[in-house]
């Protein structure tokens, strides 16, 4: 069962590679997720079985899944790909450069949890990337954290399912 923390980022958390071990666990924030998601009106962006155990799986085995801990409790679930992804190969706009970029994949957070994107982002800009992320044109939280931490909208993309999505990117390097 998934606590109402209300954790926010001025306490105490930590970044760690996700386990199998943890996946039951991250499983269960996903499947909140998705009843957020419904419930604010995004009901298409991660319709079905969309994230797969599967695919969490490959996330964590390729070292790519993320857990947002604190005293030993996941309150949040991220991936961060390193390296060119085919999804974002074809764009109805443009990228601003062709450098070396980390995508953030299926950030999640436990229910009342507070920062955790925030926490994600941190962490992804210590890699010293360029940062991508896109979002369904529905999911007005995210979007609404995206425009906060200045991302430049660079148009869009299609996903696997063939919908489309609003793609950014971040220059934490030059900031």
């Amino acid at each position: 069962m998934i606590e109402n923390p209300r954790l926010d980022i001025s306490e105490q958390f930590k970044v760690r590679h996700t386990t199998l071990s943890d996946l039951d666990i991250v499983m269960g924030i996903y499947n909140l997720a998705k009843i957020r998601m419904h419930q604010s009106g995004n009901t298409t962006q991660w319709a079905g079985n969309y994230p797969s155990r599967e695919i969490v799986e490959t996330d964590i085995i390729d070292g790519n899944s993320y857990v947002i801990e604190s005293d030993k409790k996941i309150y949040g679930v991220f991936s961060f790909i390193i390296g060119q992804d085919p999804t974002y190969a074809h764009i109805d706009g443009a990228w601003p450069d062709q450098e070396t970029y980390g995508t953030i994949h299926r950030i999640a957070s436990a229910p009342g949890t507070k920062g955790i994107a925030d926490i994600c982002l941190d962490f992804c800009k210590s890699k010293n990337v360029r940062i991508r992320i896109d979002t369904h044109v529905d999911n007005a939280p995210m979007l609404g954290w995206i425009n906060k931490r200045e991302f430049t909208y660079c148009g869009i993309i299609t996903v696997g399912d063939g919908t489309p999505r609003k793609a950014f990117q971040l220059n934490p390097l030059f900031e």
